[in-house]
């Protein structure tokens, strides 16, 4: 993960190099929302027939491979992608393994939809939409740095996982709301944290102008587990 630090005296230089370093700084946001767009457009066209075709749910639920498929190379990808930065930034195989990966993530959403009746699925996203949009503002607008926060949304993670595993082992309602429920409001964090790696600037730290792929990835995993806790709150909540 490729983070720079930003002194206060490049951030108010007031010369030429800040204005060029913004409108860098600019287009490559714009980089990373047209591909991350993409990304979520791929995706939905996916979970589509998942979500609303009775033929389709009853393969998934009577066949395993697709997602036994899905999940290797998804894992693959993901850890190709985050800890090869040769491969993030190498033109066209940066965006070949980033379109191989949302296609997979795609095909694992869509499994996952399968399990739930169609109008949950829109709830769920309808609310995680709305919520991406509204923290992505908050994270233009705020004067709070996130990108100082990242050790502390680490531990909340590894404690979320662990957490994770009990819930799955005691099974039941309430442990699901309370584990979707905090899971979510960490990946919101996420997405805040991430938007602000983007922007630069004032904030302590930002991610390399050239991991384009990378931020799309972080911003795309932060979203798809999002709705993944908001589903879980919708269908609980039914």
């Amino acid at each position: 993960m490729s983070y720079n630090s930003m002194s206060g005296d490049e951030e108010f230089g007031g010369n030429d190099f800040e204005f060029a370093d913004r409108d860098v700084r600019l287009g490559f946001i714009r980089k990373v929302y047209g591909i991350l767009t993409a990304q979520l457009v791929v995706t939905v066209a996916i979970i589509i027939p998942f979500a609303i075709v009775d033929s389709v749910k009853v393969y998934v639920l009577q066949n395993s491979w697709p997602f036994w498929t899905a999940f290797a190379v998804t894992f693959v990808l993901i850890i190709a992608l985050s800890c090869c930065a040769d491969l993030r930034r190498s033109f066209p195989a940066n965006f070949i393994a980033l379109f191989l990966f949302t296609i997979c993530e795609g095909v694992l959403l869509g499994l996952a939809c399968s399990t739930y009746d169609t109008t949950t699925v829109l709830i769920a996203a309808g609310i995680t939409g709305i919520l991406v949009l509204a923290l992505t503002i908050f994270a233009f607008q705020t004067r709070i740095d996130f990108t100082m926060m990242s050790g502390m949304l680490f531990v909340a993670l590894i404690t979320l996982l662990l957490f994770g595993i009990f819930a799955a082992i005691f099974h039941n309602r309430v442990l699901d709301i309370v584990y979707a429920s905090i899971g979510a409001v960490i990946f919101g964090l996420f997405i805040v944290f991430d938007t602000q790696l983007l922007l630069g600037g004032k904030h302590k730290y930002s991610i390399s102008q050239e991991e384009y792929i990378f931020a799309a990835l972080n911003l795309y995993v932060d979203i798809v587990q999002l709705f993944l806790m908001i589903l879980t709150l919708v269908n609980s909540s039914r």
